[in-house]
């Protein structure tokens, strides 16, 4: 098996804020295992909060490039467990290898990924779409360019309440607000009986993640569903997020990528949790890999490669919410021109 290792920068339609940062670039790493004539593609992107950059990553994968190429034909759960070992300190790194050598195994069955695991795409969720922190005109500007069933809103700013009610007034969509980890208790409480008047399906990670004894208050008294983000990284955090979130949001390249994905999803089942899959600005290579999980979930905000003025990938679709997987098996992607 041979490994090829790309960067990219990808260019956002427009620039990005949440509570902490802001961005109109977004750097990415795409993988691709080759194999008997068959192409696996994976992607992670680089992200500040968690100290990871393109050539970070790049330098761990390089690390491991003989013990890459002498493994062909384990299962992704076997394979994944070998490369966690290498790789236990940068998951993205491993999400990146991991959704490649998953998309290359399904390839070689002849199967797409969703088609290997059993799973059937008929009941599956519609993603929503992100409106991140602007300036007010410029938000309603935003929601209106993409008319969308279902709005994600940032928000964690000192006039959230009049912003919802101020893009309340433009759609009859479905609102989930992000506060990443900008809020307190009391904001988190007050703010939750506020929004849910406004049409607020959930509150995504309101407050800080390691503050579990707020956690566990605001689930006891929010009048709205909470859930985990920033709390709930790894395979370990589900079991702590029980009794503190109502569901938990999954993000593949902090998790170390689809394998680990699939066993948190089935622990926050076994829990009672919503379960939800969240993307990163990313390409259509890392937005197809987390469609196949959609069978398995009943939240997904998939809608990152919508943010970019330009793709680097061809893969599932999106048209209103609705994922179109494609035709070609594994996860359904390939780059662009490459």
């Amino acid at each position: 098996m041979k490994i090829i290792i790309r960067t990219f920068k990808l260019k956002l339609k427009h620039t990005f804020t949440i509570s902490r940062e802001s961005h109109d670039i977004q750097p990415t790493l795409i993988v691709e295992l080759q194999s008997e004539g068959f192409s696996g593609f994976g992607e992670a992107t680089s992200n500040p909060y968690y100290n990871i950059t393109v050539d970070s990553m790049r330098a761990h994968l390089e690390a491991i490039i003989p013990f890459i190429e002498s493994h062909n034909d384990e299962t992704p759960e076997e394979f994944w467990y070998a490369a966690s070992a290498l790789l236990k300190n940068d998951m993205f790194a491993l999400c990146a290898l991991d959704m490649a050598y998953n998309d290359l195994y399904a390839k070689k069955k002849g199967k797409k990924l969703y088609e290997l695991w059993g799973t059937s795409p008929l009941h599956n969720p519609k993603t929503d779409y992100t409106i991140g922190i602007d300036k007010l005109d410029k938000m309603v500007m935003k929601l209106k360019e993409m008319p969308w069933p279902i709005y994600k809103i940032k928000l964690g700013t000192k006039d959230d309440i009049a912003i919802v009610t101020e893009l309340r007034k433009h759609t009859d969509a479905r609102f989930r607000i992000d506060a990443n980890c900008g809020w307190t208790v009391t904001e988190t409480l007050n703010n939750a009986i506020a929004l849910k008047k406004l049409g607020v399906e959930f509150l995504e990670q309101p407050m800080k993640a390691d503050q579990w004894a707020a956690h566990k208050e605001v689930f006891k008294h929010s009048v709205l569903p909470i859930i985990a983000d920033e709390s709930c990284i790894v395979e370990e955090d589900v079991a702590k997020c029980h009794n503190h979130f109502h569901g938990v949001n999954i993000k593949l390249v902090k998790c170390g990528g689809l394998t680990p994905a699939r066993r948190m999803i089935a622990e926050a089942k076994h829990y009672g949790m919503k379960t939800m899959v969240g993307c990163m600005t990313e390409s259509t290579v890392g937005i197809s890999a987390i469609a196949h999980l959609l069978p398995e979930l009943d939240y997904v905000d998939m809608d990152g490669a919508l943010l970019l003025s330009e793709d680097i990938a061809t893969g599932v679709t999106i048209t209103d919410g609705i994922i179109h997987y494609a035709d070609s098996n594994g996860i359904g992607a390939s780059l662009i021109n490459r």
